[in-house]
């Protein structure tokens, strides 16, 4: 034969304290869900800054990246006369 060893609890009435515990516990659970809302949406908002200043460099470097392009086919140019130049092929 099983024993059934579980304990059933008396139903008391709630003490003041408990009822002061229970209603404690419920503020500190509606504040912490009010700060997780705010830190969540802190988040939100940072992530939407993180992506735009990181378009923003992704800009600079492609624009970066063009003129430095452009420079150096300037300077190859350069360099290219100066040799015809030298080689006395150069056309004037």
């Amino acid at each position: 034969m099983e024993e059934n060893n579980a304990i059933i609890p008396c139903e008391e009435p709630e003490s003041p304290i408990s009822s002061l515990l229970v209603d404690i516990s419920n503020q500190l659970q509606g504040a912490m869900q009010n700060m997780l809302k705010m830190t969540s949406s802190e988040v939100d908002q940072s992530i939407a800054e993180i992506a735009t200043d990181m378009e923003k460099c992704r800009e600079s470097v492609s624009e970066k990246g063009r003129m430095l392009e452009e420079e150096r086919e300037r300077f190859q140019k350069a360099a290219l006369a100066v040799l015809e130049m030298l080689n006395g092929t150069g056309t004037t």
